[in-house]
């Protein structure tokens, strides 16, 4: 059988709960996820801690990280500016660098306060400290299947942008939806055509979702040829820059379920899933 890679969420999964989780918490939480086998761990953000509390101890938990677990496992950090770049790429452990990079011109000034234009200008210089600092730039098509806001969205303006990205050296792309607004039929429109129009990058999904409308997005993905996904343990997760009310990540243990009936499996080692979902209850509640 084929396998998916999937990237492991915790930090989407935090960052919007408001009492600070204590930092021993996600270290150990985060051990726990490295010895699962998951192809990427998002986590943590190097942000600022007026806009994320939850995660102004990135750095610490990082330094509390076991050496010796999820060495196949490769570390995500997101970052918002060319500051947090340059923070981020001082780690030798971290392997890749996320930016979201928003289609809703609202979003990426509540997200990042800045336009995309901006934005834009950003990703070429937090690409060039990757090439620099031999990290990876993933960038997150945030809003990517619509938006709140009454922005203007449509395949085009995605891909537009999706051009701009590529012509800076960005390989790494990820579809994200952030609050939900995916539906299968979107996905299945949306990601054949950028896959297609850009066959040199590896693609990703990340998507939110309610419970009831997960499986139906999942398999839309899986039908249109998505082999990467971002998930969080029991669903978590949820931008805090978006809206009031945070819609959660697609459940990992949602998509494990729906690989056998595409042939598909994943490589992780379930004992260690199991000890990670147990102590999650002691992260969330």
């Amino acid at each position: 059988m084929k396998q998916i890679a999937i990237t492991e969420c915790p930090r989407d999964a935090m960052q919007g709960i408001v009492p600070f989780i204590p930092t021993e918490k996600k270290i150990h939480f985060l051990n726990l996820l490295l010895r699962v086998g998951f192809d990427r761990l998002d986590f943590g953000s190097f942000v600022s801690p007026k806009a994320i509390p939850q995660l102004r101890d990135t750095a610490e938990v990082l330094a509390g990280l076991d050496p010796d677990a999820g060495r196949e496992t490769d570390l995500l950090a997101i970052i918002a500016n060319v500051r947090g770049a340059q923070e981020a790429a001082t780690h030798e452990r971290v392997r890749f660098l996320g930016f979201p990079f928003s289609v809703s011109e609202t979003f990426q000034l509540r997200n990042t306060n800045s336009t995309r234009e901006q934005s834009l200008d950003r990703v070429k210089e937090i690409v060039e400290i990757c090439v620099a600092k031999n990290k990876v730039p993933l960038v997150y098509l945030s809003m990517g299947f619509g938006n709140l806001y009454g922005d203007e969205w449509n395949e085009h303006i995605v891909a537009e942008y999706t051009e701009k990205l590529y012509g800076m050296g960005v390989r790494h792309l990820a579809l994200a939806d952030t609050v939900g607004d995916s539906t299968p039929k979107k996905i299945k429109q949306l990601y054949p055509f950028l896959s297609g129009e850009f066959e040199n990058v590896e693609w990703g999904i990340h998507l939110h979702s309610t419970p009831q409308e997960s499986q139906g997005k999942i398999r839309a993905a899986l039908d249109v040829g998505c082999r990467r996904f971002d998930t969080a343990l029991r669903g978590f997760g949820g931008c805090p820059m978006a809206e009031d009310e945070l819609v959660g990540n697609i459940a990992t243990e949602s998509l494990i379920a729906a690989l056998s009936s595409h042939g598909l499996e994943s490589k992780l080692d379930r004992e260690a899933w199991k000890a990670a979902m147990e102590y999650s209850w002691e992260v969330f509640g």
